[in-house]
């Protein structure tokens, strides 16, 4: 890859944690593209270099929220047994929860958003989880694997509610 090349693949990735930030802290609608070139430190009109609108920053903030989920995910999945891993894909939603509360809160902020692009961004990150868990677990031979995945997707989501809400006596039990 070329200097100029890996510098504008950094400083993409840069304008979308920026944006990640600036989303969680002000919600979608609040939010400027002026602010989160603030915040990345660059001029707006290099924001729009990257993404010509609000709505496309906002699936690029997307697509790296699930990115790193998903790829959590599969390296728990590939490294651990079967008897230790729900136990160890929840804790590993935990460590992202505490290291990425950002994207956590972008995630729950879109899904009530309506627009087609963001909705159906969403649900392919929900769909993509879903049907990982949902083999490792058939794979691992997890009793009922469908109802665990669900209830395993139910508390991923509260917990991002009482993340949300600094409600940690809702994680418990």
């Amino acid at each position: 890859m070329a200097k100029s090349d890996f510098t504008s693949v950094n400083r993409k990735a840069e304008i979308i944690s920026a944006a990640i930030e600036v989303f969680a802290e002000v919600g979608y609608y609040r939010a400027t593209t002026a602010q989160v070139a603030q915040r990345a430190n660059i001029s707006q009109p290099y924001v729009f270099k990257f993404f010509s609108t609000k709505e496309l920053l906002l699936l690029g903030a997307l697509e790296a929220s699930w990115s790193r989920v998903i790829e959590s995910f599969r390296q728990v999945i590939e490294k651990t047994s079967p008897e230790l891993l729900e136990a160890t894909l929840i804790q590993e939603y935990e460590n992202i929860q505490a290291m990425h509360h950002n994207e956590i809160l972008l995630q729950m902020q879109a899904q009530t958003i309506q627009e087609e692009a963001i909705r159906q961004s969403m649900m392919n990150g929900f769909k993509e989880v879903r049907e990982m868990v949902l083999a490792a677990f058939q794979e691992a031979g997890v009793d009922k694997a469908e109802e665990r995945t669900m209830l395993f997707l139910a508390r991923g989501l509260l917990c991002n509610v009482a993340v949300a809400l600094n409600m940690p006596e809702l994680m418990k039990g």
